[in-house]
């Protein structure tokens, strides 16, 4: 029996994202109240909470978008648990939304 050396396992590079995915999010929560939670953490370009289209309301997440990558990981653990408007945050890297079969109406 013969053993080969493949060499060195091929890595693939971690990208860290400046976007941050925020759920948990209280009805009550508006755009400005994500912005300054993150704020005391983090320096912020954006902060938007998602909300229905047709009432209006808060779907309950929302996203924050950092000016700094590097500050994402920090971020994240400061914040996932954190206590906004009653309820515990969960905070995560965005992601992209799948793509999916287009919609018949």
């Amino acid at each position: 029996m013969k053993w080969v050396d493949i060499g060195p396992e091929e890595k693939e590079e971690e990208t860290v994202t400046n976007k941050l995915f925020v759920g948990g999010l209280s009805w009550s929560t508006t755009s400005d109240d994500l912005r300054r939670a993150f704020e005391a953490f983090c320096t912020i370009e954006d902060a938007q909470v998602v909300s229905d289209r047709e009432t209006g309301r808060s779907r309950g997440f929302g996203f924050v978008t950092l000016t700094d990558s590097s500050q994402a990981r920090a971020t994240i653990e400061q914040m996932d648990g954190f206590l906004l408007d009653g309820r515990n945050l969960r905070v995560n890297e965005a992601t992209s939304r799948p793509q999916s079969a287009p919609r018949r109406y």
